[in-house]
C-alpha cells in the first residue's frame, strides 16, 4: 500500500465576533484565527480494493466509523473524484483535545482530503471548495497561519504572519459543542459590539501589540454557566476562550498557570505557526 503521513495543526481564535444569524441556521462571523504547534497526525494508506474506508487510532474518545469527520472527508473525496477501486486505511494519532474549540476534527478532515489528493496524484486541482462543504474551519486548517475568516468561517484571507508563544488550559471533564455555544449566544438579550477584529487587524498592520484585542463572543455566551471556566479566569485573568470552548489560551511562555487541583490539562511550549495541514517531514511517501 502507498502511504503518506500528514500533520494537522490545531487553531485558536484570537478574535471571534458574531455578526448575525443566517437563514440557513449558521451565523456570520468575523474571526482572526491562528494555527499553532499542536498537531494530530494522520497515517493514510491506499491500496487496491473495493472502496473500503477503515479508521483506527490511539484515542478512545472518538468514533472510528462514518460518524468521524475523517471518514466523511474520505468518502466525499472519493465521491468527488469518482475513484472507487481502492482500500483506504487511516490511523489517527490524536493529540489535540476533543470538543475543545481547537478545530481538531476539522483539521483532521482537511488533512484527509489534502493527503488523499497528494497520495493519488492530485485528481483535484483545488480542494478548498470540497473542504468548505464539510465544515466552517476546514479551510483555515488547510491554509494555516494567521487568517481572517468571514461568512460562517469558510471564507478566508491570509494575513501577515504574527508570532507569539502560548499555553492552553483545558478543563478535563468539560466539552462545549458549537451548537450549544451559538444557541446560548442567540438567547442573550444584550450582545456586545466591541469591533475587536478590526482593532486587531489595525494592530497587525502597524506592528503593534495585539493582546489587548483578544476577544470571543462565545465566551461571553457560556462563561456564567460553567464553574470550570470561572476558575480559569480567577487564576489566569488574561486567558481567553478559543472557539466554542472549553479550551482557554494565554499568550507568552512564562505565565503562571497553577490552578489548584487536577481538573485541568495544561499544554505549554506552544507557538504560532505559518502553516496548515502538511506532509510530515519525517515520513514522506512510503510503499510497503
Amino acid at each position: 500500500m502507498n502511504s503518506i503521513t500528514v500533520n494537522c495543526p490545531a487553531k485558536i481564535n484570537l478574535t471571534l465576533e458574531i455578526v448575525n444569524k443566517r437563514e440557513d441556521g449558521f451565523h456570520n462571523i468575523k474571526s482572526i484565527m491562528q494555527t499553532i504547534s499542536l498537531y494530530d497526525t494522520l497515517i493514510i494508506k491506499v491500496g487496491e480494493g473495493d472502496g473500503e474506508i477503515l479508521l483506527s487510532g490511539n484515542s478512545s474518545e472518538i468514533p472510528y466509523n462514518e460518524k468521524n469527520l475523517v471518514y466523511r472527508a474520505a468518502e466525499l473525496f472519493y465521491r468527488e473524484t469518482g475513484i472507487n477501486n481502492v482500500r483506504t486505511e487511516i490511523y489517527i494519532d490524536k493529540n489535540i483535545p476533543i470538543s475543545a474549540g481547537l478545530a481538531g476534527g476539522s483539521s483532521d478532515a482537511a488533512g484527509t482530503i489534502f493527503g488523499l489528493n497528494e497520495l493519488l496524484g492530485h485528481p483535484l486541482k483545488t480542494i478548498h471548495k470540497l473542504c468548505e462543504t464539510l465544515g466552517s474551519d476546514l479551510n483555515v486548517c488547510l491554509e494555516g497561519g494567521s487568517i481572517l475568516a468571514t461568512s460562517r468561517g469558510e471564507v478566508i484571507k491570509k494575513l501577515k504572519p504574527v508570532k507569539s508563544k502560548l499555553m492552553l488550559i483545558k478543563p478535563k471533564n468539560l466539552g462545549i459543542s458549537a451548537r450549544e455555544a451559538y444557541t446560548k449566544y442567540s438567547n442573550k438579550t444584550n450582545k456586545p459590539q466591541k469591533n475587536m477584529t478590526e482593532k486587531m487587524l489595525n494592530a497587525f498592520d502597524n506592528n503593534q501589540d495585539f493582546s489587548e484585542y483578544l476577544y470571543n463572543d462565545l465566551e461571553y455566551a457560556v462563561f456564567d454557566d460553567y464553574k470550570e471556566l470561572k476558575k480559569i479566569k480567577e487564576y489566569i485573568p488574561n486567558a481567553v476562550m478559543s472557539g466554542s470552548g472549553s479550551t482557554y489560551f494565554v499568550l507568552g511562555d512564562e505565565v503562571n498557570t497553577d490552578i489548584p487541583g487536577d481538573d485541568y490539562q495544561i499544554i505549554k511550549g506552544l507557538e504560532f505557526i505559518e502553516t496548515g495541514v502538511a506532509i510530515s517531514q519525517c515520513n514522506n511517501f512510503v510503499t510497503n
